[in-house]
């Protein structure tokens, strides 16, 4: 198929050499714009080279430029002669051959000396064309000193030269890593590697990882394969020289591996570049000298040229199933980028077919599982019509791919790992979700303002506030949650393709929770057109239908996920599943630890996995850098509680200086909240995250707390309190007698602090507001 595809090319040639026949050439292709350097040595395959990939992994000895090379030669005038006289030089080779494997070996020239003759003979196998024994490599430069000193012209091909040198690396970093981590995986220097210790099958997977230098980590989810990639980084930043590390992920993970490189390894954050914008901002950043530099799968084509200038010695490549067809142009972009060092990350290398797992490892080792054509008809079985309905001996490709990748179930490390697991991933907006985003922001912002002029909020503030809270949180669902006609939204569909690595195993089942049914809607959508069995569960189903529901997902093997909104899911026990995502977090870390507590329970066998879906650059991310903000709120603010609630005193004082916080600290946040503990890259729940749950808010304001409050605050003006209070009182006196209010004035103790404090009835809110904004202007004008 090469001789006759290359024989009808129309490619560009040019003679590199002297000689007419037995040369070098360039061979370019005017459709590619590439151009590549055959060597002609004769007309049969296996002699010649090509520096183009196929050549180097088809294990044919030939490929279409060899081939159309061929064809001219045979029409120049004195080819018969000097083919049938065959390839005599008077230099010497030492070139590489892939017949099977690769392997190098030597071919005397005519004028070579019978000193380096002899010599040749003792070091390189005669009988099999002149090949050199792996073992023996040690001993090639004495040769080629030799070679040096005789004056021969000895020509050592670069492919050759490379192959050797990457086999001698390989075996003196083995013998370092023995050197600096004697004990192996029990070794101390690995638990002081990162900020946080390894497990021991971590630690495994680290060494493995530097000592073959390309590396496959195909851990299930959940496992910390992004720490072992870290640490692997950190071993060889800091023994073996590297000093640009390429970051390949998804779109939605970038910020993500930013800040979880910063946590784990402790650089500095400007050392670490997440690469976005346009062609020419991206050409900036590639010009400057980053530790590390992060981009998307999406950015390689159009970048492979910036990539190559800026020559990347180790590339981690997450969800690396990403490029499982060969044939997409982000798949053909990573596998030009050439770099000494590589980790590959995936938990599902081999989902459908073996062609996706082939894909995978050749951007790891080109020449690992050979050539496809040669693998697939190997391994495929196929019926009568030529339609594959199997595969088989794949135990030999295990076998072939054990150097280069490592892969642990759960159920292999189980005693390992912790009882719960936790993990936030964070996922970007659309535009459209941003502008409900921003409008909401914005109410928000103005009802803050009018909070920090006055220290006062109307219950209609109050309302609105909650409301836009609420519409910002919705917005980072989808807009559907908020004009049921649209389907903005990116969490959806990353939840989607998380259930391809969630539930690869047979037995694998998931557990959703989002606050909102229309959330279900479209998670539901997604599930469908992936034939994912899945029921619904909230407040909406009739009581006696809500076991059926459980004992189907509970019973059912089709029946692989478990929508649930949190009305719903009051005495829920769901342990047969063992991965919950949470779509959109509550915020009160009660209502959070109810939702894992329906699986981490008594009766699971298994660890427990929490994945949090966070909105980047939204409330959502602000909420996990304030703590002090979800212990704050209560279920009545944003979890589903009343919609007529009203906040007062100290309370409202502090619930509006976490808003501030947080709205303050959109797209700053952390991908972990701080009340969890982070550990091999695994997030593990503080011990007593649910004591912080404050008790419900109240549900009328109590100014009486005000003034105390606002002269404990640093940035209040006590004048303003004193305000407050006379406005309320004159109020007070001047309500009719008819009213009852002065029945309700009264004087009451604290019984734990001994403090008296005087009640007083507000008068309607929007009489308070008027008196307040007036009163500021004249506390304004007081301070001039």
């Amino acid at each position: 198929m090469r001789r006759q595809f290359g024989r009808e090319q129309s490619f560009g040639m040019e003679n590199l050499g002297d000689e007419p026949f037995f040369s070098e050439f360039r061979i370019s292709n005017p459709a590619s714009k590439s151009s590549y350097r055959v060597a002609i040595r004769g007309k049969g395959p296996g002699g010649n080279f090509c520096s183009c990939p196929d050549y180097a992994t088809s294990e044919l000895g030939t490929c279409k430029h060899i081939e159309f090379t061929l064809a001219r030669l045979e029409k120049k005038r004195g080819a018969k002669k000097a083919f049938a006289r065959g390839y005599q030089p008077m230099f010497s080779e030492l070139y590489l051959r892939n017949d099977g494997r690769r392997s190098i070996h030597f071919r005397a020239g005519t004028d070579c000396p019978p000193a380096l003759r002899k010599a040749a003979g003792e070091l390189f196998d005669a009988g099999r064309n002149g090949l050199l024994p792996p073992e023996r490599f040690v001993a090639l430069d004495r040769f080629m000193a030799l070679a040096s000193r005789s004056g021969h012209e000895l020509r050592a091909y670069d492919d050759a030269l490379d192959f050797i040198a990457g086999c001698r690396d390989a075996e003196n970093r083995a013998l370092a890593l023995d050197r600096i981590f004697p004990r192996g995986v029990d070794d101390p220097g690995l638990t002081k590697l990162l900020k946080v210790p390894l497990f021991p099958y971590q630690a495994e997977g680290v060494l493995f990882a530097v000592r073959a230098g390309r590396a496959l980590i195909g851990d299930d989810m959940g496992l910390g394969k992004t720490v072992q990639a870290i640490a692997a980084m950190e071993i060889l930043a800091r023994h073996f020289g590297i000093s640009k590390v390429l970051v390949v992920c998804p779109t939605s993970l970038k910020y993500q591996w930013h800040n979880e490189i910063t946590r784990f390894s402790g650089r500095d954050t400007e050392t670490i570049r997440v690469l976005s914008g346009g062609r020419a901002q991206r050409q900036k950043d590639y010009a400057l000298e980053h530790f590390c530099k992060i981009t998307n799968y999406e950015k390689l084509d159009t970048d492979l040229d910036l990539i190559a200038a800026w020559a990347p010695e180790l590339v981690i490549v997450d969800e690396a199933q990403r490029v499982k067809n060969w044939n997409t142009i982000a798949a053909r972009a990573l596998k030009r980028i050439d770099s000494p060092f590589a980790v590959v990350l995936t938990g599902t290398p081999l989902e459908n077919k073996l062609e996706e797992l082939i894909s995978i490892v050749q951007f790891v080792d080109q020449y690992r599982l050979g050539p496809t054509w040669k693998l697939l008809h190997e391994h495929q079985v196929k019926d009568e019509a030529g339609r594959v309905t199997g595969y088989t001996g794949l135990e030999k490709i295990g076998r072939t791919l054990a150097p280069v990748m490592i892969r642990r179930r759960k159920a292999e490390v189980l005693r390992q790992l912790p009882g719960r697991i936790d993990q936030n991933l964070l996922v970007p907006m659309t535009e459209a979700q941003m502008r409900y985003h921003r409008e909401n922001a914005d109410e928000v912002a103005k009802i803050v303002q009018r909070w920090r002029r006055t220290r006062y909020l109307s219950e209609r503030d109050q309302r609105r506030m909650t409301c836009a809270l609420q519409n910002m949180r919705m917005s980072c669902n989808s807009t559907y949650l908020l004009d049921q006609e649209t389907d903005h939204g990116v969490k959806a569909d990353e939840l989607a393709a998380l259930l391809d690595g969630l539930l690869a195993g047979p037995q694998a089942k998931v557990v959703v929770f989002s606050q909102w049914t229309r959330t279900h809607e479209i998670i539901a959508r997604r599930l469908n057109a992936r034939g994912l069995g899945h029921v619904s569960f909230h407040g909406g189903v009739p009581s006696d239908k809500r076991p059926a529901l459980v004992e189907r997902f509970r019973d059912d093997p089709a029946c692989r996920v478990f929508l649930s909104t949190d009305a719903g899911s009051t005495g829920l026990n769901l342990q047969h599943a063992s991965t919950l995502v949470n779509f959109d977090l509550p915020w009160n870390p009660a209502i959070l630890e109810q939702r894992i507590g329906r699986i981490h329970r008594m009766g699971q066998t298994r660890p427990v996995q929490i994945v949090n879906l966070v909105a980047k650059g939204t409330i959502e991310e602000g909420m996990l850098s304030v703590l002090a903000f979800k212990r704050s709120l209560s279920a009545g603010i944003l979890d589903g509680g009343s919609g007529e609630i009203s906040l007062g005193g100290s309370r409202l004082t502090r619930f509006m200086k976490e808003v501030e916080n947080v709205t303050g600290r959109m797209g700053q946040g952390e991908t972990v909240a701080p009340t969890e503990e982070m550990t091999n890259g695994i997030t593990m729940p503080a011990d007593e995250a649910s004591k912080d749950a404050e008790p419900a808010m109240a549900a009328t304001i109590a100014p009486a707390g005000a003034a105390e409050a606002s002269s404990r605050d640093g940035d209040a003006d006590p004048w303003l309190a004193v305000a407050r209070l006379g406005v309320q009182l004159i109020d007070l006196l001047t309500m009719p007698a008819a009213s009852g209010a002065q029945a309700q004035l009264r004087i009451e103790q604290d019984p734990a602090t001994g403090a008296r404090s005087l009640k007083i009835p507000l008068p309607p809110p929007e009489t308070v507001r008027r008196l307040a904004d007036a009163l500021s202007v004249l506390a304004d004008r007081l301070r001039g």
